[in-house]
């Protein structure tokens, strides 16, 4: 067996048995299933809006990690008039509102950044490692909002499951390429270059991963 093969055989046994449960436990309530719900429904809507429109320009650190960062932030906060106009939407076609607590609402701005410290920042490792919970190698038990986590040796990579395709940003931007991705479940399981394909015989995926503040 390669190197690389067992190193990334390690980095799946710990994942798969360190999130069989949060790594912290979050001092704010959790979301029951109808919040989910809803959180799931604004999070996939901010990340295709990012994709339809373009980054906000509300949206700092752009990368994969900030794409989850800034659509789980923007998904948790009320969604009146001025957020509309902020985020360049109409009332049309949306979400039913969120109805949260104030602490939940501040979720996304309390990632576990390990060693018993919160933030408004984590990378994606970290937003694999403290943050979200293992689900399944198989593409067919995600769910919309759920999280594709790549390992590429030197560079970690996070896709969004948006329930019939996935969204993510390269981490580059160029005056003529805004990063933001978006690829078909057809496109993901031919793609030539096969380490990016989300199969469970594909040693560079890990798996897909869900949020730990969502009800399973």
């Amino acid at each position: 067996m390669t190197p690389l093969f067992k190193r990334l055989g390690w980095l799946a046994l710990l994942l798969n048995t360190a999130f069989s449960a949060p790594a912290f436990a979050l001092e704010t309530a959790p979301l029951d299933v109808e919040q989910s719900q809803v959180f799931r429904a604004w999070f996939v809507r901010i990340a295709q809006e990012q994709l339809t429109q373009g980054p906000s320009p509300r949206w700092y650190q752009q990368d994969c990690a900030g794409l989850v960062r800034f659509a789980a932030n923007e998904a948790l906060k009320k969604h009146d008039d001025k957020w509309l106009r902020a985020n360049g939407l109409s009332n049309r076609y949306l979400p039913p509102e969120l109805t949260l607590s104030e602490s939940q609402r501040n979720l996304a701005q309390q990632w576990q950044q390990g060693g018993g410290k919160v933030g408004p920042y984590v990378n994606a490792i970290k937003l694999i490692q403290f943050n979200s919970q293992l689900v399944s190698r198989d593409l067919n038990q995600a769910r919309p909002g759920d999280l594709l986590f790549f390992d590429q040796g030197d560079d970690q990579h996070l896709m969004i499951w948006m329930g019939r395709n996935i969204a993510y940003h390269t981490g580059t931007t160029t005056p003529t390429d805004n990063g933001m991705r978006s690829a078909s479940v057809q496109q993901l399981m031919t793609w030539k270059d096969t380490r990016w394909i989300p199969d469970a015989t594909n040693p560079n995926f890990i798996g897909v991963y869900r949020l730990n503040f969502l009800s399973r």
